[in-house]
């Protein structure tokens, strides 16, 4: 089995490349933070974002995610990676839950090293859960590459062009990742 991680700052194209991935035949896995946030919304939380337990919300369903996943190749909206990133963007601490599970997909080696950077489109578009202006998405961007590489990843960037590009470059990645 392998698990790829897709990510990159928000609303650079992520879920619309996975979806174009899932339409290949890749068992595709959503970024557990949107729902964390859309499902707090939802109850009539209005910024879930600006409080900590949120970290430890969206660490469990990545890892309930994770591990209800079984496709032979699976792609990833984001990882706790991600999640430690969105922590320093922040300014808190890393929690005990996300250092475990920091801890435990390294140890595991759960995800494959290689994982694809989405980079930004130029712009954000807002949603009720991305609220970011885009010179805030940069750096966010800054912070995820700084955390994807301190934690050993090689960064395979996915340029700013039209979806199909986009899945078709992942594809390949994926295809060409398999055989090394």
């Amino acid at each position: 089995m392998r698990r790829y991680v897709l990510t990159g700052t928000p609303g650079a194209g992520k879920t619309s490349i996975l979806r174009g991935l899932g339409e290949l035949g890749y068992e595709v896995v959503d970024e557990a933070a949107t729902s964390v946030i859309a499902r707090a919304q939802s109850l009539g939380e209005d910024r879930p974002w600006t409080r900590e337990s949120l970290i430890d919300e969206v660490i469990a369903l990545q890892h309930q995610r994770q591990v209800r996943a079984n496709g032979e190749i699976q792609v990833f909206d984001r990882s706790p990676v991600c999640t430690h990133a969105l922590t320093s963007y922040l300014g808190w601490p890393v929690s005990r839950m996300l250092a475990a599970e920091l801890e435990r997909i390294a140890a595991d080696a759960v995800y494959e090293r290689q994982v694809f950077f989405v980079r930004n489109l130029g712009f954000v578009e807002p949603t009720a859960a991305r609220r970011i202006s885009f010179e805030e998405s940069l750096d966010f961007e800054k912070i995820h590459e700084a955390s994807y590489r301190a934690f050993g990843y090689e960064l395979i960037d996915i340029p700013a062009r039209d979806v199909a590009d986009r899945v078709a470059a992942v594809s390949a990645g994926i295809a060409r990742f398999g055989r090394s």
